[in-house]
């Protein structure tokens, strides 16, 4: 019990806040203003669509230009709201092998998401997901994938741990090799329940229960 009222202290603080701007500028202006900062969904880049290569075998990681994070759905006095949130502290290695990535890790440092309201992120980091105590989120690939020429759609199978909770997830993912760098974007649907995360509603903020990790990682060959 004592657990649950400071989840709800912390969301009151953040989402009251949320809440007052959009009371002051109207929910409709400030649902259009959120909406058009969201960040489009991780696409693979036009220079390795148009020219791409296959990936050779060895071990890669995740360098410059890589960012994760998440996407969710949030209802204001009745207005549809997208938000993301983003981050570049993304490490990780991945190794392909005979045409196939066959191994992967990769960390986000989730105290470092951002999105376009500190008070949301003051309740992300401090409440929702506890980074003092759980600083990382880890993906780890636990199967196989075969890697084709050009873009490659894939299913990306492996264990998601957030906030200390291991799941097992499958990634809608594409992989494409252009020059001497890999591109690897997707998205991961999740439940917020299965990592002990209780989407707050406060009556005029109501936030879903589902949303996505999202990823679009550079890989460069070790």
């Amino acid at each position: 019990m004592r657990k649950r009222t400071k989840v709800w202290a912390g969301v009151g603080v953040g989402v009251v806040v949320l809440g007052g701007v959009a009371l002051a500028v109207g929910p409709g202006l400030y649902a259009d203003w959120v909406n058009s900062n969201a960040d489009a969904a991780p696409t693979i880049a036009a220079s390795a669509a148009a020219d791409p290569v296959t990936p050779t075998d060895g071990t890669w990681t995740v360098g410059a230009g890589s960012f994760a994070g998440y996407r969710v759905d949030e209802v204001l006095q009745g207005k549809d709201v997208t938000v993301t949130g983003r981050t570049e502290k993304v490490t990780g290695t991945v190794t392909v092998a005979d045409g196939s990535l066959t191994a992967a890790e990769v960390d986000v440092d989730m105290a470092s998401i951002a999105t376009d309201e500190p008070p949301r992120d003051s309740y992300f980091r401090d409440t929702a997901l506890q980074t003092g105590t759980f600083p990382t989120a880890t993906f780890t690939l636990t199967e196989p994938v075969a890697l084709g020429d050009g873009v490659t759609s894939a299913t990306l199978t492996g264990d998601l741990t957030i906030r200390g909770e291991k799941k097992q997830v499958t990634v809608d993912a594409q992989v494409a090799a252009s020059g001497d760098t890999v591109q690897v974007v997707g998205s991961v649907p999740i439940t917020f329940a299965d990592f002990g995360v209780e989407a707050p509603d406060l009556g005029f903020v109501t936030v879903e229960k589902t949303g996505a990790v999202e990823f679009d990682l550079r890989l460069a060959q070790s």
